[in-house]
């Protein structure tokens, strides 16, 4: 499905294209990959950290300016939706990869809410892929760093050198210190749930945002 397919990566934060699907982006260059952030547009140490990471990545970014305060108030469902919408270049897409609706780890409301919002834009037709994918990891309720999912519909096992390049990207060009959450986290398996069709999957992906 890889050569020419048109795919998108629709995160909340700068680094989490990299830390969740980066090295299966990195293993598919025949694809044309957009990644839009809803967050840290303004910042100006990330925003250029993004862009550098997205070069590697040979894609290309969009930024959003979503709220991402430490205090975490709940943004307006609509809102997120409507970012989503204007961040886009195009409704269509042949892959759709974004957050779980149960987030990768204890906790992030961000994440959570850009899982819900893409899921909710699709099942409203108002963006259309052949394929939704979301991240499947879990931390054990905090008790232990982002692991794949066992039973999660598809694992991707990276080489040594795409995940060498992918820990780069996150040590190298974000700047996370080798003791970082996110340099001991970044994944050398990757794990999605895997979506075909809003209507005939939405009891599948309702079951999966239980999980």
């Amino acid at each position: 499905m890889w050569k020419g397919s048109s795919c998108a990566v629709i995160v909340a934060h700068p680094d989490d294209e990299t830390l969740w699907v980066g090295g299966t982006i990195l293993m598919h260059p025949e694809a044309k990959w957009t990644i839009i952030t809803l967050c840290r547009k303004e910042d100006k140490d990330r925003a250029p950290r993004f862009y550098r990471a997205i070069r590697e990545l040979d894609a290309t970014g969009i930024m959003g300016d979503l709220d991402d305060s430490p205090e975490q108030e709940p943004l307006d469902s609509n809102r997120v939706q409507n970012k989503i919408l204007t961040l886009l270049p195009s409704d269509s897409f042949d892959l759709i990869i974004t957050h779980s609706c149960k987030g990768e780890y204890t906790k992030h409301l961000r994440h959570e809410e850009t899982a819900r919002a893409v899921l909710n834009l699709w099942k409203m037709g108002k963006i259309w892929t052949t394929e939704l994918w979301s991240f499947a990891y879990e931390d054990n309720e905090g008790k232990c760093l982002p692991q794949p999912i066992q039973d999660a519909h598809l694992h991707i096992e990276l080489s040594q050198e795409i995940w060498q390049k992918k820990k780069n990207i996150i040590t190298e060009i974000y700047g996370f210190g080798e003791d970082s959450f996110e340099a001991m986290t970044t994944p050398k398996q990757e794990a999605f749930w895997c979506f075909d069709w809003p209507i005939k999957q939405q009891r599948s992906v309702e079951r999966s945002e239980m999980k």
